[in-house]
This record gives structure tokens, sequence and C-alpha cells, in this order.
């Protein structure tokens, strides 16, 4: 049986196929937290984007909301 990919945020998604189920941005095997600890060491968003060419500006502002959320405890899902 094949799990299928679910999308927990905008722009993020978890498949338990994938970085091990953890969230990645939209399906690719970047973790959003490959995101946001480049972004805690500093890095600005351009910095981001050359290291990722397939990741787009709007996905880093869906990585850093799941975030906000997440540290809030407002956003919960279930591990299939």
């Amino acid at each position: 049986m094949q799990r299928m990919q679910t999308e927990i945020f905008p722009r993020i998604t978890v498949n338990p196929e994938v970085c091990f189920g953890k969230p990645t941005v939209r399906g690719m095997r970047l973790r959003v937290s490959d995101v946001l600890d480049m972004l805690a060491a500093g890095a600005s968003r351009d910095e981001v984007l050359e290291s990722y060419p397939n990741l787009e500006d709007e996905d880093i502002t869906a990585c850093l909301a799941y975030a906000a959320r997440a540290a809030d405890n407002r956003l919960a899902f279930a591990a299939e």
C-alpha cells in the first residue's frame, strides 16, 4: 500500500516515504527544517534560494509561517 503525500500547511507536505515523514516543501526532498536552519544561521532569503534552485520565495514564507504556527501549538497533524 502506497501512502500519499499530505499537505499539512500551504506549500508544506508530509509523506512517510520522503525524508522519513518530516515536513517538506512541496513534496521535494527539502525539509522545512533545512530552510529554517539556514535562516537561523544568518543566511538571507537570496542565499537560501541560491542554495536550493527549485525553492521559491513563497516557500520560504511558508516555512516561516509553519514554524510560527508549530511554535504556538496551533498546528497539529496525525502521522499515519
